[in-house]
């Protein structure tokens, strides 16, 4: 047994974490690969035949290739920060608001009833976190499902029950976290702090999209890796109802997104409301994760995904400022 540590290109959050380590240890020749994301490198160990570490790492970045992922045995230079594309993203992002404020003024969307949040929100910020990165590692489930059942002859049935076991799911688990938030009986200290905290993971979100400050990636909340890489071993299972299993357990998966829904799900105390609001997230990422299932989107090879990420971070920021306000409106702190 050899262990080699290589350096990874394309690395963004948690979710890349997940995916690289999962990925490398279904090959052959690796028996563990542990990815660190502060210092964007991987261990891995196995077998290796006495093959030097360049070669290794060529044979490792064939099954990374397609998530956007790639070994190096020396340090690749830092990326660029690209200032310059936010020239782009930010005029792109501010009329995606306009347009969202000038609908609302139109009675067309409610992003805001009075003092309440309504479900436009939360299928909004689904649309933004599927055409981000954050969402890589459930497109990565996707993939992961079509080439297992595609080897099989049939791709196309086992992919529905997923995307309807997901939907179905999130409305069911959302409603019990919002029914356990009616149980703990939250006040509006409480309510408060579940709100803040909310704009917070989004704020954190946002900055991370916007690809200039390295050192917050690793701030970034996810869920336990031994639950979420399950999901990921699981969709590689060929057992007819393993899309279905894995169309629930993507609701556990490292994204800050459906975590900082999942936080206002709790805080709405109902179980109706709680799963709506999961419903109405879960519907805003349908779209492109179906595309993603017929190949038809791959964001990590655009010329431009930069600057629709930054594009993407500055809504994020936005929702985060949106939520706070809110939150302070709620607890009438602000009028």
């Amino acid at each position: 047994m050899e262990t080699h540590k290589f350096y990874v290109s394309g690395m963004h959050c948690q979710a890349c974490v997940l995916m690289t380590e999962c990925e490398l240890e279904e090959c052959p020749s690796v028996m563990t690969a542990k990815t660190n994301l502060t210092s964007e490198t991987v261990q891995v160990t196995g077998d290796f035949n006495g093959r030097n570490a360049s070669d290794i790492a060529a044979e490792l970045s064939e099954v990374l290739t397609r998530h956007g992922y790639a070994l190096s045995v020396e340090k690749p230079p830092p990326r660029p920060k690209r200032w310059d594309e936010l020239l782009y993203a930010i005029p792109l992002a501010a009329a995606l608001i306009l347009a969202f404020a000038a609908l609302q003024r139109a009675g067309l969307i409610q992003i805001i009833k009075g003092n309440n949040v309504s479900f436009a929100t939360p299928f909004l910020i689904g649309i933004v976190a599927s055409l981000s990165s954050c969402l890589a590692v459930v497109g990565g489930v996707v993939l992961s499902l079509s080439a297992t059942f595609a080897k099989n002859g049939n791709a196309t049935r086992p992919l529905i029950m997923f995307h309807s076991a997901r939907i179905i799911s999130f409305f069911v688990l959302g409603g019990v976290i919002g029914a356990l938030g009616s149980a703990f009986r939250l006040g509006s200290t409480a309510t408060l702090i579940v709100q803040i905290a909310i704009a917070a993971v989004m704020l954190l979100l946002g900055i991370n999209l916007l690809d200039l400050f390295p050192g917050t990636k690793k701030l970034q909340p996810s869920m336990p890796k031994f639950l979420s890489s399950r999901v990921l071993g699981t969709s590689r299972l060929t057992n007819a109802l393993v899309p279905m299993l894995v169309g629930v357990l993507t609701f556990f998966l490292p994204c800050g997104f459906t975590q900082s829904m999942q936080l206002y799900a709790l805080s709405t105390g109902s179980f109706l409301t709680g799963g709506l609001t999961m419903l109405a997230f879960a519907v805003g990422t349908f779209p492109v994760l179906a595309l993603v299932s017929a190949g038809s989107v791959r964001m990590t090879s655009s010329a431009n995904r930069g600057i629709f990420f930054k594009a993407a971070g500055i809504l994020v920021i936005a929702f985060a400022a949106f939520n706070a306000y809110y939150a302070l409106l709620a607890a009438g702190i602000i009028q």
